[in-house]
């Protein structure tokens, strides 16, 4: 899986923490090609679309992606023993097979630099974050995210990069999109190489170097933040999910 590329060297943007409203157990109300035509206005080249406990497989989302530039690489966010996983680059039978962190490591063993974790949100109080137990299981990670959602004393951010400078590990800042607004602000950068495959990126992301984009949460963002995580979102998976039964 690979784009064309031009002006290597040039710094380019990825995100790859992104929910769309395929996710099975999420209430999202924008499409894949919604998020691709963001993604392509604002400049993105690589993104990742990380349904929960389930890979994005729709083939002709990933040509359009293609077709416009952007790398698309195969996803899921997968709770492991409580705690949320970013695996990239997988299929859906991986994903089925995974339990627990033996599991992965399973997984990590067999297929080598060819997927990329990243533990998500990690100190996050709310949501499936791993929290101390992270130490324990740092071998199964390859970076650690940087939780867009942060604000003056309160960023948990502080601590992952404690553990990632401890322990050696990239930070990957992310959107975690749940709307479509919210896609955009977050991300990380790193140089174009010489071509734009998975391969290539995830030595990149190993090695470096990377520029982080995450600011601070606004007044705004904060309301508007709260109001959706306790209340909006809540409302929808009811709604999606007990007219499904």
């Amino acid at each position: 899986m690979s784009t064309t590329t031009s002006g290597q060297g040039e710094w380019i943007k990825i995100d790859l923490h992104i929910h769309t409203l395929d996710d099975p157990k999420d209430a999202v109300d924008y499409s894949a090609h919604q998020l691709l035509e963001r993604a392509r206005s604002l400049g993105f080249r690589v993104l990742a679309i990380t349904l929960h406990d389930a890979v994005f497989e729709r083939k002709e989302v990933y040509a359009d992606a293609a077709a416009m530039g952007i790398l698309l690489i195969p996803a899921a966010e997968v709770r492991l023993q409580g705690a949320d996983v970013i695996v990239l680059n997988v299929t859906a039978d991986e994903i089925a097979d995974l339990k627990d962190f033996d599991d992965l490591r399973l997984l990590r063993t067999r297929r080598g630099n060819s997927i990329f974790t990243i533990a998500a949100h990690p100190f996050y109080v709310f949501g499936g974050s791993i929290g101390s137990r992270l130490l324990a299981e740092i071998d199964c990670f390859d970076a650690i995210e940087f939780c867009h959602f942060h604000v003056g004393l309160f960023n948990p951010n502080r601590r992952a990069k404690r553990v990632a400078a401890r322990f050696g590990k990239p930070l990957i800042a992310t959107s975690d999109a749940h709307r479509l607004h919210a896609f955009g602000r977050h991300y990380t950068s790193m140089r174009m190489p010489p071509a734009l495959t998975v391969e290539n990126v995830f030595a990149a992301l190993r090695n470096g170097p990377l520029r982080l984009t995450s600011p601070p949460c606004s007044f705004t963002d904060l309301a508007s933040a709260i109001y959706f995580v306790f209340l909006a979102h809540p409302f929808r998976v009811r709604r999606k999910f007990g007219s499904a039964r």
